[in-house]
């Protein structure tokens, strides 16, 4: 059935596009989240575990947010590993765990990566008339920058 919402196949191709790519990056940052709950070690240990935690079940949240929105827009959304890695701007954490601040580095670094990436998406979607997606991204944008702010506390 053909969707009808008063945005154009072409708007919505492509604010679909940049939806895909972030659902990509969030889902890389969520298994790299799990990936340190999961391995951090440390005199912050009890402190940096339920961070993660908190973090990546934020990030579920996101996902499923972001993934449903593509959804809604009459398109569908990847949903294998291979599709997001082949879509994300983001890398995986392979290899020996880091040490328990440089964590928290990379996390700040994936979530500052996103709010960049998500300034342009807002704009992309404003300059489709897509003001549902715009608003949509500004939130987790906040989220973003929150999270970031929470981190970047840690290494000062």
């Amino acid at each position: 059935m053909k969707t009808n919402t008063g945005l154009s196949s072409k708007a919505r191709e492509s604010v679909v596009d940049a939806l895909a790519v972030l659902l990509a990056d969030e889902h890389v940052l969520y298994v790299k989240t799990r990936n340190f709950h999961w391995n951090v070690t440390g005199a912050h240990f009890g402190a940096l575990h339920v961070l993660f935690e908190k973090q990546y079940d934020e990030l579920a949240e996101t996902i499923d947010e972001i993934a449903e929105r593509i959804r809604s827009l009459g398109c569908i959304a990847p949903g294998s590993m291979a599709a997001f890695l082949k879509l994300a701007r983001l890398s995986e954490a392979t290899g020996k765990p880091p040490k328990d601040v440089e964590m928290i580095g990379a996390l700040l670094a994936d979530h500052e990566s996103i709010a960049r990436a998500l300034r342009g998406s807002i704009e992309l979607a404003d300059k489709h008339g897509d003001e549902g997606t715009a608003d949509f991204l500004t939130g987790i944008l906040e989220a973003h920058e929150k999270t970031a702010w929470m981190l970047r506390a840690h290494l000062e």
